[in-house]
Order: structure tokens, then C-alpha cells, then sequence
């Protein structure tokens, strides 16, 4: 097959325009004119034989053409970017932009002092954080590392490195347990209001284990599905139910006695705390330096 030599013409013109957001910026960016940048971009549409953008004279939008092709040339861009840090040994040192995605109170509680001594140990390096709960697609959203807690990874051919482990409690407030009674067991939450995190498969469905009997699966009555586990917490405090959720949430409301922990004979179901990044080939040494410094300094 004969290779088309102006594959990639554009490509890099366009993945800037779509990030700065014209061609006036664009161009200031890159050092050309807006009228060159605007010609490049018309010469790959022309190429490609398809229209990338909507075009005003206040703003530009991708087309679903557009958006998928800017999905891919991102990736495209990166990995060249990335081949061009492995070979040029000057740039060993941790420099650029790292984007990295995290739970919200974890990141908080337990990432933000971690953030602070790699922006010292690493001055050359910029962080675009993304605090939330959603998980997002590394690679489409040109993310370079995400952490995620949870006690089972989706299949995924995304690389996985354990950096740290917390168990879940099953908890409620007094004073719901004084209204409503305090379940014995893991089969009587089916008679009780329970606030159960959406982002699971299977969010309502609750497995306990204990040292000495069978494993015991329950789908407890949801009467509040959230996504997000700060707003769980808000309302078990506030007394709408029982939850589920991991330590590293509860440590204020556990110290001041404001919560309860129920089924404290059971197993208590280990969360692990993952750095999840596309590939551990070639890792460029922003993410490289900021994975080991993860490992080092996250509690056990």
C-alpha cells in the first residue's frame, strides 16, 4: 500500500485551533498567521473530503465528523509528543501540562498535600486537575492519569497500579437507627431506607461476608441514588438512610460520634485506591515521577 505522504498535514494545526478556541489565538500560539492557520485547516477538510468545523465570525464548533476525527488526532498528537520526550534526553526532567482526574473528598483529604510537594519537586510541570466523580475516558479526553476508588476495576486495557487500600463501612446515624431500629444483620436492610452510589453496576446490590458464615448478597430498597459520595454522606447526617462508603469519607463524622457503624461482626469490604494511566510503555516522566511519588507518599 502506498503511503500518503500528507497524512498528517494539518493535523497539529487543527488540534490547536480546537484547543485554543479560534484561529486568531491559534495563530498567536503557534507564530503563523490567522490566515495560514484558516488555510491549513480548509486544506485538510479539502483533503479529507469532509467540513471539520462550523464556522461564524464570533465562534467555532466541531461538526459529529469533527468531533470524532479531533478524538483521534489528539491521541495522534500526544503520541508523537510523547516519542519526541523519550528520545531528546534533555527533556528527562518532568515538564508540561499533567491532567489528572479524582474523586472529589479524596483528592481533598489525601491527594491535595501530594499535589503540593510534586508542583515543588517539579516546577517545570503544570496540573490541570479534574476533582469529580465521573469517570472519564483517559484517552478520548486526553487525560494523563486518573485515580479511582472502588473494589473491582472494570476490565479495561488501561494500565492499573494499587497505590493504596481503605475498607467500607456500613453506616447511619443514631438518631435514623433510633426512629426506624438498628438491623442485626445484612438481610434486615431490606425493611430500611438505604442511599446507595449510582456509579456502580449494581448499585442497590450489597454483599456482606463473615469469618464464620456464607456470604450474603442483599438488594437493599434504594430511596436515594447519588453519584457523588459527599452527597451521600450529607444525607445519612441529615438522617434519610443507610450507606455504604469507604473510611476515608467518614473520619470528621466517626471522630465526633455521628455516626454508627453497623455490621461490625462482618468483613468490612477493602477499597483500593488505583493510578490508572494508558500504557506503561514510554511513560513520559511527568507521569512517571508523578506515580512514583504517589507510591511513596500515600498512606498505606
Amino acid at each position: 500500500m502506498k503511503l500518503d505522504t500528507k497524512l498528517f498535514d494539518g493535523i497539529v494545526i487543527f488540534t490547536q485551533v480546537i484547543e485554543s478556541g479560534s484561529f486568531s489565538e491559534a495563530a498567536d500560539k503557534m507564530g503563523h498567521s490567522t490566515s495560514h492557520i484558516s488555510k491549513a485547516v480548509t486544506r485538510l477538510e479539502q483533503r479529507l473530503k469532509t467540513r471539520l468545523l462550523h464556522r461564524t465570525t464570533r465562534s467555532l464548533s466541531l461538526t459529529p465528523e469533527g468531533k470524532l476525527f479531533h478524538q483521534q488526532c489528539l491521541q495522534i498528537v500526544s503520541d508523537a509528543e510523547q516519542a519526541v520526550v523519550m528520545l531528546d534526553s534533555s527533556q528527562q526532567t518532568p515538564s508540561g501540562t499533567l491532567k489528572l482526574s479524582c474523586p472529589v473528598t479524596f483528592g481533598l483529604k489525601h491527594l491535595q498535600p501530594i499535589l503540593s510537594m510534586y508542583m515543588r519537586l517539579y516546577p517545570e510541570v503544570k496540573l490541570e486537575l479534574d476533582f469529580s466523580d465521573r469517570h472519564v475516558d483517559l484517552v478520548q479526553d486526553g487525560y494523563d492519569l486518573a485515580i479511582r476508588a472502588t473494589h473491582q476495576l472494570d476490565d479495561s486495557s488501561l494500565i492499573c497500579k494499587r497505590i493504596s487500600q481503605f475498607n467500607a463501612y456500613t453506616i447511619a446515624t443514631p438518631a435514623y437507627l433510633a426512629k426506624y431500629g438498628i438491623p442485626q444483620t445484612p438481610e434486615d436492610l431490606i425493611t430500611h431506607q438505604c442511599i446507595c452510589y449510582s456509579n456502580l453496576k449494581q448499585p442497590n446490590r450489597w454483599v456482606y461476608e463473615h469469618p464464620e458464615k456464607e456470604t450474603v448478597t442483599i438488594d437493599v430498597p434504594q430511596v436515594i441514588g447519588c453519584n457523588n459520595a459527599d452527597m451521600e454522606l450529607a444525607m445519612v447526617l441529615d438522617h434519610h438512610g443507610i450507606c455504604r462508603l469507604p473510611s476515608f469519607y467518614l473520619g470528621d463524622a466517626l471522630a465526633e460520634n455521628k455516626l454508627t457503624l453497623l455490621f461490625e461482626d462482618y468483613l468490612q469490604p477493602e477499597i483500593d485506591i488505583y493510578a490508572i494511566y494508558p500504557s506503561r510503555k514510554h511513560l513520559t516522566p511527568k507521569v512517571r515521577s508523578f506515580i512514583d511519588l504517589l507510591v511513596e507518599q500515600m498512606p498505606a
